[in-house]
């Protein structure tokens, strides 16, 4: 069941990309950010005013969650800072870059978070998963040759390091998940880490943005702002509720939500006509079937 979620998550994820890809276009990052926050703390508001106060209006169902301590708390606000950053890193990056770029990158992610996985938590791969490892890692080899057509230089273009920065963080956090969920509930968590992001974020707009660009005219409303609330929300839901099952393995289920690289690429594609599809295609093959050794590797 893990597995099934972990691909569940990896399809909403894809749209995630797309909707804020679409969000930023001629938008300030900050703003943006911040909405996002905040409608995904809407969204898992009513669980925590359940929970604290007792109401019980959830009780029996999947949504239902406890009431946590001090110790708790601070584990969800340490996630909320980790993913914060990786988030400022990466709203930058698919902001200033092709989403067609920013994906596959995004997708060679999980290939940290199994060094970290081997090294902290013990986790083994049989053959078919280090197959698709390798395949992933290739991947990556091929995207930036297929970046320099574009005039990307991977190793000077300061947003393909933000991006990178983002993947790093990003791998911190997936590790950071697989430690905490062993004794927190995944509704618990989700709810409160949204909370704690929307606070983080207005600290940070308000005391370190807006007073450099309160006269600018840098954000405009745009419906695919709440979309990346509900995406982002309904994928890491399935994500954290994958990580919760006993034998989930962190290592598989990350790499498995880079699987979302399908629905971004095609409607980078589609959507915003963006160039070099052919050779980005084989680099999005060699990521797909490092997807099919994975699972077949996990069954």
């Amino acid at each position: 069941m893990w597995l099934a979620l972990a691909f569940v998550s990896a399809a909403l994820l894809g749209f995630y990309d797309v909707a804020k890809k679409k969000a930023l276009a001629d938008n300030a990052v900050p703003p943006v950010l911040l909405l996002n926050t905040l409608f995904s703390a809407l969204l898992f508001s009513p669980f925590i005013i359940s929970a604290e106060g007792g109401f019980g209006w959830f009780e029996g169902t999947v949504f239902d969650m406890p009431v946590g301590d001090a110790e708790a708390h601070a584990l969800v606000a340490i996630k909320s800072s980790i993913v914060l950053v990786s988030w400022i890193f990466g709203y930058y990056g698919i902001k200033h870059l092709p989403i067609t770029i920013v994906g596959p990158i995004n997708a060679t992610r999980p290939v940290l978070t199994l060094v970290g996985a081997m090294l902290i938590f013990g986790e083994q791969l049989n053959a078919y998963q280090w197959i698709g490892v390798l395949l992933a890692v290739i991947s990556l080899f091929l995207l930036s040759r297929a970046g320099k057509s574009e005039g990307l230089d991977f190793t000077h273009n300061v947003w393909i390091l933000f991006v990178a920065a983002a993947a790093v963080t990003g791998a911190a956090s997936g590790l950071y998940d697989k430690f905490i969920m062993r004794s927190l509930d995944p509704v618990f968590v989700q709810s409160w880490y949204t909370l704690y992001q929307f606070v983080m974020m207005g600290l940070f707009v308000v005391l370190v943005w807006l007073p450099k660009h309160r006269h600018e005219k840098s954000f405009h409303w745009s419906w695919a702002i709440p979309c990346i609330s509900i995406f982002l929300s309904c994928a890491d839901f399935a994500y954290l509720s994958a990580l919760s099952e006993d034998g989930a393995m962190i290592s598989i289920v990350s790499m498995v939500r880079r699987s979302s690289v399908i629905v971004s690429f095609t409607c980078g594609a589609l959507l915003f006509h963006e160039k070099n599809l052919r050779s980005k295609a084989l680099d999005l093959v060699f990521i797909l079937v490092g997807m099919i050794f994975l699972y077949l590797g996990s069954r």
